[in-house]
């Protein structure tokens, strides 16, 4: 039995959650670094967590596929025979205009479904006997406000994430007390996953009306992750949006 608690941070290659990854081994967790096809990154997430004096263990997974799920936590089971929290990080999205129906198609639908919402209920059913077991089980569904005012890179991607939402309460009430399940809902990100679409003019120009008017940075957004997990016993089922009041 590993004596360092352990967390699971699915798509943690980069972004937010490579900023979750550092920020846990801050806090004396061992680490499973998961990613589906940035290798490199995964690693480079890898030596920073390291550096912080954390045990860490890559693994390749496509959230998507619940035998590969499955055989995942098996491998972390296997090396460390515990889990205690489980962040869903992991997401991908297509940039289509909401009103260009025809050009959302059914491949790039399930695969947003597959990633963003299958994924991470396959992460938690899979898990769950380790998070029961632990003194504090706590999952994290990294969402998106997309979910809530339905503004976001695709009417598939705000479906999904919508979603998540949802399924995040449902799971709280089914997984409680020993699981807590909770979302986060970041607003924009400046992370690479924006600028495929948006230059630092155009981020700094659509967060300027904004109440605190500037996009996330991936820290902001790792600690409410943190706090979720760790700051709190109490809540559970929640969304919480940290999007500088961008949806009030």
């Amino acid at each position: 039995m590993n004596e360092n608690n352990v967390a699971l941070i699915t798509g943690s290659a980069t972004g937010v959650g490579r900023a979750c990854a550092v920020r846990f081994a801050e806090e004396g967790f061992d680490i499973v670094v998961n990613y589906s096809r940035s290798k490199e990154e995964a690693h480079e997430t890898k030596a920073l967590a390291e550096a912080e004096g954390a045990n860490v263990l890559v693994i390749q997974c496509d959230v998507s596929d619940d035998a590969a799920v499955q055989a995942m936590i098996g491998e972390v089971e296997s090396k460390w025979g515990r889990l205690d929290v489980l962040v869903n990080n992991a997401g991908t999205t297509e940039f289509v205009e909401h009103k260009e129906l025809d050009e959302m198609s059914e491949a790039a639908w399930d695969r947003i479904l597959g990633v963003n919402l299958k994924g991470p209920f396959f992460c938690i059913r899979a898990g769950a006997h380790l998070l029961r077991a632990s003194d504090f089980g706590a999952v994290v569904n990294v969402s998106s406000t997309a979910g809530i005012d339905g503004r976001g890179s695709s009417v598939a991607y705000c479906a999904s994430k919508g979603g998540l939402n949802t399924m995040t309460k449902s799971l709280g009430r089914a997984l409680g007390p020993e699981i807590r399940v909770n979302s986060v809902c970041p607003g924009p990100i400046d992370s690479r996953w924006l600028k495929r679409v948006m230059t630092d003019e155009q981020l700094a120009a659509e967060t300027s009306g904004y109440p605190i008017p500037r996009p996330a940075l991936p820290d902001d957004i790792a600690d409410t992750v943190l706090y979720l997990s760790l700051g709190t016993t109490l809540t559970t089922g929640q969304v919480l949006v940290v999007d500088g009041g961008r949806t009030m």
